[in-house]
């Protein structure tokens, strides 16, 4: 999708938008936090989540991301194969990070007390990625690409047209 720098930064606050927000929910909900947080507090939540996972995104996960998807053996021509493969790395490569922000979130409010660190860490991993991969493939990622394509691409396709 995205072909030069600026696109692939624009593409990366779309998806880390989208992602960050419902999966911000999902957390807060599956924690039992959501009645416990203030909205200036969710609001907080959110902009951390956002700023963390774009940072994520952009400099450890995403490249880590793309170059396993590449180096798999299959056509590269053919689009699905390369949306799937690319989901299923970065999908994966969030999860595992985000989770630890998730876990130190629920250590914070005490909604994990009592239990061994490293056990609910592997929880939140599981519950996370659960989710996650199919929000990634049938609700954010279609969305931000159509998005990304109806307002960036056709943008940039307008300029070059002056």
């Amino acid at each position: 999708m995205p072909t030069t720098k600026k696109e692939s930064f624009y593409f990366g606050l779309m998806m880390c938008f989208g992602m960050a927000l419902f999966m911000t929910s999902y957390n807060l909900w599956t924690n039992g936090l959501l009645g416990t947080i203030s909205l200036e507090g969710l609001l907080i939540q959110f902009i951390l989540v956002y700023i963390i996972a774009f940072v994520l995104e952009s400099f450890l996960v995403g490249p880590i991301a793309k170059k396993l998807a590449f180096a798999l053996p299959f056509d590269k021509s053919k689009k699905v194969l390369v949306i799937l493969s690319m989901a299923f790395f970065m999908v994966s490569g969030m999860v595992l990070c985000m989770s630890l922000y998730g876990l130190g979130t629920a250590y914070y409010f005490h909604s994990i007390d009592g239990q061994a660190i490293l056990a609910s860490y592997f929880t939140f991993v599981g519950k996370n990625f659960i989710v996650a991969f199919p929000l990634q493939l049938f609700i954010v990622g279609p969305i931000v690409r159509y998005l990304f394509t109806r307002f960036v691409k056709e943008k940039r396709s307008a300029e070059s047209f002056r």
